[in-house]
């Protein structure tokens, strides 16, 4: 009975803490979880299903680790909040698998996704044809972001052509990979931002360009 008693007091104790533990590394969908919070998440759950089995071992033994992983994990995520590069390099950063229609063949293999994988996601999204494709973008989860052609609703007469809102500044850094992919370059940015009174793109939070317009939100969330 007393046997009982502990896997009882243990399950309670670290079902709470688990459930805390997740409440604090923020919420996140499971398709939407990096490698490493994927790592994270196994490693805590084996350790508290072994600690529940083995009455005998000391509770401290589960509790010290799983700790120490939450503390990793909060100041890595602290530093990926601070920083782009830092956050690549962790959770690993979008591809563009389809740019304009054409296969990227050199960026899938080096992403070592093959063309099932990709007719599969496609399927998947009710995209039959690659054809129909603008933009495909392989998110660090795996997961295939489509922009079909001609895609959008209408809107004063003309149809919105489908093109992606290109993140051209993210946390101040201005995105080079980006501006290749319209042709444009870091130069041409930084003129344009100059016209609309932003001399410095290190006070920009976040800047998009779609269709020719520039979408730009300030550090301090001022927004145009």
């Amino acid at each position: 009975m007393e046997e009982y008693l502990i896997i009882l007091f243990r399950t309670l104790l670290l079902y709470l803490l688990i459930l805390v533990i997740f409440r604090l590394m923020g919420k996140r969908e499971i398709g939407e979880l990096s490698i490493l919070d994927f790592v994270v998440y196994i490693m805590i759950a084996e350790m508290a299903s072994l600690s529940i089995e083995n009455t005998e071992d000391p509770l401290i033994n589960t509790l010290l680790p799983i700790i120490i992983l939450v503390i990793i994990q909060i100041t890595l995520a602290l530093l990926s909040l601070k920083s782009k590069k830092f956050r690549d390099v962790v959770d690993g950063k979008p591809t563009v698998i389809i740019n304009n229609g054409k296969i990227d063949e050199q960026e899938m293999k080096a992403q070592r996704y093959n063309f099932d994988d990709l007719l599969l996601q496609l399927r998947e999204k009710d995209v039959g044809n690659i054809a129909d494709v603008e933009f495909a973008i392989l998110e660090p989860s795996g997961k295939l972001s489509i922009f079909q052609k001609n895609q959008g609703s209408q809107s004063g007469g003309q149809q919105d052509n489908g093109s992606l809102a290109l993140p051209l500044i993210i946390d101040g850094e201005i995105q080079e990979d980006n501006l290749t992919l319209i042709d444009k370059n870091k130069e041409w940015l930084l003129e344009q931002l100059k016209k609309k009174g932003h001399y410095d793109p290190g006070k920009i939070s976040f800047c998009s360009y779609q269709n020719g317009k520039f979408y730009v939100d300030l550090i301090d969330h001022e927004s145009t």
